[in-house]
């Protein structure tokens, strides 16, 4: 409930004040508290808000978007590209990056468009929560997945076990939105409104800088994959990625204390309250002796456990708990990807299922836009029911 009386509570103060709760009723120690905090999260994400900014301001965004969407020439094709085109990079760039890049580019095609704001930015929301199942770099909890569990060629692993099923469930998306909002895609909207065209002009010094840091983040991505397939291991740590990413920007441009000041600084605090308010949850056990009656011999009861705790703890944590069980009940590779897809869908059923939901929504708001919790709910709960369905028949038959 983020309306009391006349005030409205960001979603980042809810969490602070929740974290605070935790602080002054004693339930988590300061030092604790402190060392909870993922410094490497807090890292990476600073750095690719400085890329993102510096990418939106520099005007090369908007360049970027015209190109990539003007094949576009229906609500129905937009939306199709929305959730193919970031599902498709999320596998690559991991889903934090896109909720950070692509909320002002979703919103700046709404608008130019005369779409609904809210239906791209759910169609945003999905496709970076939904396309990142089928990569051990999608997100940080496939790579705990591949990491601990010693998977051999895990992107290997991971695109023979969920690729497919998430292609489906990624189409799912699309289906389930274009019902929702069928109003958007009459035959009355003119075509006119699907020319896309770069409504700023780049700044040619801040775009150099930009295209730098961007190759610099997609070269070490790609690193990172060819690492995983020889090796098997993950080479490159994302705090190193997310600074060295940001470092062009913070060095040769002369936009960057503007940059620095315009970042989301909100969403940094939202994530270090969040680590201390779950630590705070952590420490009381009672989540860890759910998820172990919970059963973990099932794929479907492996999909259902995580989607549904991954709502309490964040799904990075509860892997974190619920992995070395399934391996000591000789954990098979279904059993670990059903726990992948669970803990990752999860983020498509509620906004704190998934901390790129997050960031869109801060970064939306921002923008004079957002998403209720209960808005997300009324299309995230059949979306993701639905999800489960694909991804427990695909793996019950593999």
């Amino acid at each position: 409930m983020r309306q009391v009386g006349r005030f409205t509570w960001r979603i980042w103060q809810v969490m602070l004040g929740g974290a605070a709760a935790v602080l002054l009723l004693g339930q988590i120690a300061p030092a604790d508290a402190f060392s909870a905090i993922n410094i490497d999260v807090m890292v990476f994400l600073f750095g690719m808000f400085v890329v993102g900014e510096a990418l939106s301001r520099s005007g090369y965004l908007d360049l970027l978007s015209s190109r990539f969407f003007r094949h576009a020439k229906s609500p129905g094709q937009l939306l199709a590209l929305v959730i193919f085109g970031f599902g498709v990079l999320s596998a690559l760039l991991m889903n934090d990056t896109l909720a950070i890049i692509g909320t002002p580019l979703v919103l700046g095609l709404a608008a130019q468009s005369r779409l609904q704001k809210k239906m791209l930015l759910f169609a945003l929301a999905f496709a970076i929560t939904t396309g990142s199942v089928a990569s051990p770099i999608g997100n940080p909890q496939n790579l705990l997945v591949a990491v601990n569990s010693g998977l051999i060629a895990p992107f290997v692993t991971f695109a023979v076990w969920l690729l497919i099923p998430t292609i489906v469930s990624l189409a799912a998306a699309w289906l389930v939105l274009r019902l929702y909002y069928r109003r958007e895609f009459s035959p009355s909207v003119p075509a006119a409104s699907f020319e896309h065209s770069p409504t700023t002009t780049p700044d040619p010094a801040l775009t150099r800088i930009v295209k730098c840091s961007l190759s610099i983040l997609i070269g070490l991505a790609l690193a990172n994959i060819a690492a995983s397939v020889v090796t098997g291991a993950i080479v490159i740590p994302l705090p190193l990625i997310g600074l060295a990413s940001a470092l062009p920007i913070l060095v040769f441009s002369t936009q960057r204390v503007a940059v620095l000041k315009a970042i989301d600084w909100c969403t940094l605090i939202f994530f270090a309250a969040m680590f201390v308010l779950m630590a705070a949850v952590w420490q009381t056990g009672f989540f860890q002796s759910l998820a172990g009656v919970a059963g973990v011999t099932s794929v479907p009861a492996i999909l259902a456990t995580s989607v549904v705790i991954s709502q309490f703890i964040s799904n990075v944590p509860f892997v974190a708990l619920f992995q070395p069980l399934i391996l000591q009940a000789g954990g098979t590779t279904a059993r670990l990807m059903a726990l992948a897809a669970g803990s990752t869908i999860a983020g498509n059923l509620t906004i704190l299922g998934a901390a790129s939901n997050v960031i869109i929504i801060q970064q939306a708001e921002a923008r004079g836009e957002t998403l209720t919790f209960w808005e997300f709910a009324k299309i995230g709960v059949p979306l993701t029911l639905i999800q489960i369905g694909i991804y427990a028949v695909w793996l019950g038959v593999v």
